[in-house]
Order: structure tokens, then C-alpha cells, then sequence
């Protein structure tokens, strides 16, 4: 197979309108910039100006979707403006700030299918809350707004409490309780003005959502900035994170493949999915037959569709779930390469 290439990290920006994600917005694309990284954007509004992109200036790299929402109306436009910015500006990072109004699973099912063809990963979903409209909605405790600041809340890997000067401690507490019952994996950091460190934002919450590419040589890609780049622990890609803690709220996880795999082995690894990993889609060669294959997993039924794809489409393979343990699929998925490679030279000797 071609040679392989580096993987785009994207990290998805959450939060109901007037939480402060612009904010946070420009804080990491100055720590960017500062570093001498080059980040692009995608920034969804609902209305037909982006007004929050104007804040932004001209220094970096966006793409505008404007007149609807990225998880309903305009969600089918997000995989071509993020393969659209990767082919024309090669970013090192992607960020993508949401409405306001929008449920961050779409978004992220739509990264998943982004990722079948340009080499990209959803890393964090990181949703900013403002502390005093939270504690003013769970008071009322229902109602449209307060069901979708709960499902934001309960996809995000980090939570940002922001705003919390505008409350009181036994308030934020209260938010705290109420955020860790809805998603009890997340991490919580309390700020004002989203005051955060970013390193803590891409370098994980629990655990980092990162892995290296499946096959004998593996990299994290990340370059000279990975202070332990020859200290990779298998489970977490980078050996930033404690291995032993193996379960995170990972929304996606993307493996990609350097060579076929067994298509038996394949059936039989996605019929051994937990419940708990709900979603997966791809595409894979197989060691058995010439032609590429899409699959689509849902609700325990596998379907496999033979494709001829056109371009350099990766070999890779995309997780959806909540909860699930990431070092268990990492272990299912080297057993597939292993036998994949056992079949292959069993049947190379007996012919």
C-alpha cells in the first residue's frame, strides 16, 4: 500500500449559544500560531453572516457554513469543507466550532465519515457551559434549551464549567454533581473567560483519544512536539496518559490500516463488538478477494459493499459508542492483524 501519512487531529467545539466557545476559539489558535503550528476552522452559524468568525480576523485558515446547522441542514456540507481545507492549506490541526443549537453526535458521526477519506481523527469533544445559565436551566429542570445543554454536556470528553464567577461555590458544586451524573468520565475544569490550559484540551481528558496506525511500525505522527516520541505506551499512542486507566468518554476511534485483513477475522471481530460501541463504518481491503469494501455496523448487523473508490482513499476503520474501553478494541483489532498475517503465510506455504 502507499506509504503512510499523517493523521489531522480535529477537535470539536461544543456549547449552547453565549458560552464562550469564540472565546476559547481564539484562545487556542493563539497557542497555535505561538507554537508555529498551522491550524484551520470550520464555524457554523445559523444565520447568514458569521459574525463570530469576524472576530477571528484574517490570520487563519476557515471555512464558513452558514444558514443552518451543521448536525441537520448543512451536515452534509461539513466532510467536503474539511477535506476542501486539508487539500488546500495542510493543516496540523482542525478545529470545528458548532452552533450553539446543535447535538454534537451528528457532528461526530460526520467527522467518522470525513475520516474515510482524508487521514483525520476526532481527538476531543470539549463543550463549554455557562455556570449561570446551567444552574438557571437545571432549576427549571426541563424544556427544549435544557435537554440539549445535557446531551452537549454528556458527549463531551472535556467539560469547561466558564462563567463561574457569576455563581456561587455551593452553585458550582451543584453543577458539578448534576454535569458528573449526566457524564461521569468527562473532565470538569472550572473557568472564567475560558481561561484554560489548551495543552490539557489536546493532550486528553481521561485519557488521551489517540492511538497509533495499526500495522508493524507505528507512529504517533505528531512530530518533534511529542516529548516522548520513543516512549510510546501501546494503549494511549503518546504515553501522555496513565495506562491503566483504559475507560474515557471516546465518542470516535479511528484505526487506520496498512495492509488487508482477513475478511472472516473481520466478521468475526465486529460480531464480538460490545454493546456499548453502537456505530462503526469504513473501508477495507481484504486479504481474500481483490476488490475494497465499505462496511457499516449498527445495532450488532455488519453490511459489507463492494466499492471502487476513486483518489487515495485510506484503509481505516471508524468507532462510535460511549464508554467503551479503547484498550480492549486496540487489542481486538492487533488479534485481526495477527491472524490476518497467520492466514496469509499459511496459505502462501501451502501453495
Amino acid at each position: 500500500m502507499a506509504e503512510q501519512q499523517r493523521t489531522i487531529p480535529v477537535y470539536l467545539l461544543s456549547g449552547f449559544l453565549g458560552s464562550g466557545k469564540t472565546t476559547l476559539l481564539k484562545r487556542w489558535l493563539e497557542k497555535a500560531n505561538g507554537q508555529g503550528r498551522k491550524p484551520a476552522v470550520i464555524m457554523n452559524e445559523l444565520g447568514d453572516v458569521n459574525l463570530d468568525g469576524i472576530q477571528l480576523g484574517g490570520q487563519v485558515h476557515m471555512a464558513e457554513m452558514l444558514g443552518g446547522c451543521i448536525c441537520c441542514t448543512v451536515r452534509g456540507d461539513l466532510g467536503y469543507e474539511m477535506m476542501k481545507l486539508i487539500d488546500e492549506h495542510e493543516p496540523d490541526l482542525l478545529l470545528i466550532e458548532s452552533t450553539g443549537a446543535a447535538n454534537p453526535l451528528d457532528i461526530i458521526d460526520a467527522v467518522g465519515d470525513a475520516s474515510m477519506l482524508k487521514r483525520v481523527e476526532l481527538k476531543q469533544v470539549v463543550t463549554v457551559a455557562d455556570a449561570h445559565h446551567l444552574q438557571a436551566q437545571l432549576e427549571k429542570g426541563k424544556g427544549p434549551t435544557f435537554r440539549l445543554m445535557k446531551e452537549q454536556l454528556r458527549c463531551a470528553t472535556i467539560v469547561l464549567v466558564n462563567k463561574i464567577d457569576l455563581v456561587t461555590e455551593a452553585q458550582a458544586d451543584e453543577l458539578e454533581t448534576a454535569i458528573r451524573d449526566w457524564n461521569p468520565f468527562a473532565t470538569l475544569v472550572r473557568t472564567v473567560s475560558a481561561q484554560v490550559d489548551i495543552g490539557l484540551l489536546e493532550g486528553g481528558g481521561a485519557e488521551q483519544a489517540d492511538r497509533p496506525s495499526v500495522g508493524p511500525e507505528r507512529s504517533c505522527g505528531c512530530g518533534d512536539e511529542c516529548a516522548h516520541a520513543n516512549e510510546h505506551d501501546r494503549r494511549d499512542g503518546h504515553g501522555h496518559a496513565d495506562p491503566h486507566h483504559t475507560h474515557s468518554h471516546v465518542m470516535a476511534y479511528t484505526a487506520y490500516f496498512d495492509r488487508p485483513v482477513d475478511s472472516e477475522s473481520f466478521e468475526a471481530m465486529m460480531g464480538g463488538l460490545p454493546d456499548d460501541i453502537y456505530r462503526a463504518k469504513g473501508i477495507l481491503s481484504f486479504t481474500d478477494t481483490s476488490s475494497r469494501f465499505m462496511f457499516q455496523y449498527a445495532y450488532k448487523q455488519l453490511d459489507l459493499m463492494k466499492i471502487d473508490p476513486q483518489g487515495e482513499v485510506p484503509d481505516v476503520a471508524v468507532f462510535i459508542g460511549e464508554h467503551f474501553d479503547k484498550a480492549k478494541l486496540a487489542e481486538a483489532i492487533d488479534r485481526l492483524i495477527e491472524r490476518s498475517d497467520s492466514r496469509l503465510q499459511d496459505d502462501s506455504e501451502r501453495y
